[in-house]
């Protein structure tokens, strides 16, 4: 694999998957590894991420679940060819289809209520005139709503989302109230919560949420998943923790 000046490969330190991450452009966090562990699919399903950047998750998602396939939209030409990239060199061309184009867009391919699981880790912070944009533009776009507010990507994955699918996000904590608002207006149902603190003493500011469509009223919360925990075991915490959340 030729990498470029400002490009890194970097061991995902799971079953030899690796990851190209350009240093001067978006780099994924550790709201992606717990998305991905977070997120459950079956053997038979299709699924569908909004937004995926350089890959990561489809990757990890398609490693730990092994769906029938993952289509992975993403706006940005360079980190969909990125993607691609990622996808060829875990070998992964039979199970992940990257597509360069706005989410909401997804009709130009045939596509509509015919997918089983959607996942996202979508940009949180609101566009506002004080707000401070990165002048990268690709960190831009990853990291604050320009091209995918988050009315968008609700009514979009509800209109991806076969009756009975499911709906996986990250977002922050802070906004909660108005994400359970706006997925409830396209019959997105709560199901599961996990939140996400940066230590012991401090509030959780990342929270995981899992939807059904047309699914029941009621909430399965889990403990708190602290970020920076005192024995340095954050990684195993993760795998302990998220192994039996599906």
């Amino acid at each position: 694999m030729i990498l470029n000046k400002t490009e890194r490969i970097e061991d995902l330190q799971l079953d030899g998957l690796k990851i190209i991450q350009d240093g001067e452009k978006y780099c994924f966090t550790s709201d992606s590894a717990i998305l991905s562990s977070f997120v459950s699919a079956k053997k038979n399903d299709v699924c569908l991420e909004i937004g995926c950047g350089n890959g990561v998750i489809s990757i990890l998602v398609a490693h730990k679940c092994k769906p029938k396939e993952i289509v992975a939209f993403e706006i940005q030409k360079e980190s969909s060819e990125l993607a691609k990239r990622n996808v060829e060199l875990n070998n992964l061309e039979d199970k992940i289809k990257i597509i360069n184009s706005p989410i909401q867009e997804f009709k130009k391919y045939g596509y509509g209520e015919n997918f089983d699981v959607v996942f996202s880790n979508p940009p949180y912070i609101k566009v506002h005139e004080k707000s401070l944009i990165n002048e990268n533009e690709v960190c831009a776009i990853s990291r604050h709503e320009i091209k995918l507010t988050l009315t968008d990507l609700v009514s979009c994955a509800s209109k991806l989302l076969k009756f009975k699918g499911r709906f996986y996000m990250v977002h922050k904590a802070e906004r909660l109230a108005e994400i359970f608002c706006e997925l409830k207006k396209v019959n997105l149902e709560p199901k599961k919560l996990l939140f996400v603190s940066p230590s012991e003493n401090k509030s959780p500011n990342i929270v995981l949420i899992e939807t059904v469509k047309g699914g029941k009223q009621g909430i399965l919360v889990f403990p708190t998943l602290i970020a920076n925990d005192k024995d340095g075991s954050y990684i195993y915490t993760i795998k302990k923790l998220l192994g039996g959340l599906n």
